[in-house]
């Protein structure tokens, strides 16, 4: 059974050369073939070249992109590479600075023989950020869920189907969300825990701004249903707060249509042109073992 494993890079080449031999030490059976395909969003670092022998990696592939297109288009842009140019049964996507841990990756592969061709994610069950990350990630699976109807508790971490990718690289909401449009295409997918891991070499780049995108990024993905919910809740804020209505009382509405128009704003990034030229983006292939 061919599995790939799809990791987006953006300059951290020292924890993505860590993972890799992480990777590499896993006793995984011998009936599942492991590659890595690391796509690399226009690095403006250069990587060092390091002769190493692995021994548990089938190959080893890195995607040159002309130019940096961020996290979730790298990701729809390996899927369609890995779809239409490898030979394959699941794709792995996972973060490659450690925070995804890749001994989980034996967790995924125990679970597809029981699977029944159903894609998996990780639950995250525990993260390793400071306390105000964890309120903040808290809130952001609040709102995801009072507006979009959806509870979302992963992130990239997954395996998936052949199928599924199928789904995934005809579904323009890939090119703005993964985990978003994993959700809206698949409705039975199953669950296993995940621990957040800890970065292996400097700051997580997940600030409260990017984290704030990301989150409004995966509501986008349901906008229908977010504009439907906010039209309700207007209405009916207005209908309580009308005999005391006020500068601060008017402050949730405010907030509200922000978020609206941020969301509306998001969601033109699904944009199924782009997606579908998404491989001409690749400057160069380079095999660093096959």
């Amino acid at each position: 059974m061919k599995i790939k494993i799809l990791i987006p890079v953006y300059n951290d080449w020292q924890s993505v050369s860590k993972l890799i031999d992480e990777i590499d030490k896993l006793l995984i059976s011998s009936e599942f073939q492991i590659s890595i395909i690391i796509v690399d969003d226009a690095s403006k670092h250069d990587r060092q070249d390091e002769n190493k022998d692995f021994n548990n990696i089938h190959s080893i592939k890195i995607l040159k992109m002309k130019i940096n297109q961020g996290h979730a288009r790298c990701i729809a842009t390996g899927l369609k590479y890995i779809f239409e140019k490898e030979d394959f049964d699941y794709v792995i996507p996972m973060d490659g600075d450690g925070e995804d841990r890749p001994q989980e990756i034996k967790n995924f592969i125990s679970q597809i023989k029981e699977s029944n061709n159903k894609s998996i994610i990780g639950v995250r069950i525990k993260r390793s950020e400071n306390l105000i990350f964890k309120i903040c990630y808290q809130l952001h699976k609040l709102i995801t869920l009072t507006f979009a109807g959806k509870l979302i508790r992963f992130g990239n971490f997954s395996c998936l189907t052949k199928t599924t990718v199928k789904k995934m690289i005809t579904e323009k909401a890939t090119w703005n969300s993964f985990s978003g449009s994993l959700v809206k295409i698949e409705k039975d997918l199953i669950s296993i825990p995940s621990t957040r891991g800890i970065r292996y070499f400097g700051p997580s780049k997940m600030s409260f701004s990017n984290l704030l995108k990301h989150s409004l990024s995966i509501i986008s993905v349901f906008r229908k249903t977010v504009l439907i919910r906010s039209a309700l809740f207007i209405v009916l804020y207005i209908l309580l707060i009308k005999s005391n209505a006020s500068i601060i009382t008017a402050i949730p509405l405010v907030f509200l249509l922000i978020a609206v128009y941020s969301i509306s704003n998001l969601a033109l990034r699904e944009n199924m042109e782009e997606f579908e030229k998404s491989l001409e983006n690749i400057d160069s292939v380079e095999e660093i073992k096959n």
